[in-house]
């Protein structure tokens, strides 16, 4: 005697009993979500207040309102103005020349430093990557006097020459640093390969492991430029008129009243140079985590 299965009755589908979570973790969670709310507030306030001080009428700068009140675009207006002899755009100019040979010739100088620290096994290999370590953390102002005294010898006092080269030095150290520690983690067996292959040193390392190191590379590009362009000491003693940087220029801003301070310009100035750096930091910001951790774990 056969028994028919398609009426036999379906077993009761038993539904997911939701856990609740227990209050340690929530508590732990919100510690967490409250840390970040004040590190999200304590970096971006300063940065936020220029803003609205940056698009209130000049009468109102002192207004305490958190958000902006009497909007204009005046400042903005004003911060470009030649009329007092402030040459802004200028400015602007040359700090994107001085910080883009500063990055690229650092970068040049800085991979193959990094690299040959991490592939190459020599005597003293660990005295070098001291000392340069050590070179990022000499202080600037040491280097005032006797640069000024090398630069003024040699005619360079106002020329790009007399900023970029100490930005060199400056940012260097870090670019082999940071490079140095991601070459060191990278898959040497691939190199090996290709030299089997019949590629040369050279051509294993530009064609095989620069590109692997492009993470870190495009990382210490942002950071050594941004680095460059906040240089404000030697720039200020080592420029003139027609190549001094930005930070430079804001900060001898001077207005429309030689009476008053141009507050409300300087604020519009600071957000001009402020704001494209956040917003290539926001567009690139997985690359700039991922070349500054890959190097972080060894396999």
């Amino acid at each position: 005697m056969s028994i028919d299965m398609s009426k036999a009755p379906a077993a009761p589908v038993k539904k997911p009993v939701a856990q609740s979570v227990p209050w340690t973790k929530r508590l732990a969670s919100g510690r967490v979500y409250l840390g970040a709310l004040i590190v999200l507030v304590w970096g971006l306030g300063p940065f936020y207040w220029m803003v609205v001080t940056a698009l209130r009428d000049p009468a109102y700068t002192f207004d305490n309102t958190p958000w902006p009140t009497h909007v204009t675009l005046d400042n903005f207006r004003d911060a470009f103005s030649t009329n007092r002899g402030n040459d802004f755009g200028r400015a602007l100019l040359n700090s994107v020349i001085i910080g883009s040979v500063t990055t690229v010739i650092a970068l040049v100088l800085g991979v193959m430093a990094a690299y040959a620290l991490a592939r190459l096994t020599f005597r003293g290999q660990y005295v070098v990557s001291g000392l340069i370590l050590s070179a990022s953390m000499f202080p600037v102002v040491v280097l005032v006097t006797p640069l000024f005294q090398l630069f003024t010898d040699l005619g360079w006092i106002g020329h790009y020459q007399a900023m970029i080269i100490p930005n060199i030095s400056f940012v260097l150290p870090m670019t082999v640093y940071i490079l140095a520690s991601f070459f060191t983690e990278l898959p040497w067996e691939l190199e090996e390969a290709a030299r089997i292959d019949g590629a040369s040193r050279f051509q294993a390392f530009r064609l095989i492991m620069l590109p692997l190191a492009a993470p870190a590379v495009f990382t210490t590009a942002i950071l050594a430029f941004i680095a460059a362009v906040n240089e404000y000491l030697l720039a200020r003693l080592l420029s003139s008129d027609k190549t001094e940087p930005v930070t430079v220029a804001v900060a001898r801003f001077s207005g429309n009243n030689p009476l008053v301070q141009p507050y409300a310009a300087i604020m519009a100035a600071g957000t001009i140079v402020t704001i494209p750096l956040v917003i290539m930091v926001l567009l690139f910001q997985r690359r700039i985590i991922s070349g500054l951790t890959a190097g972080g774990v060894k396999s």
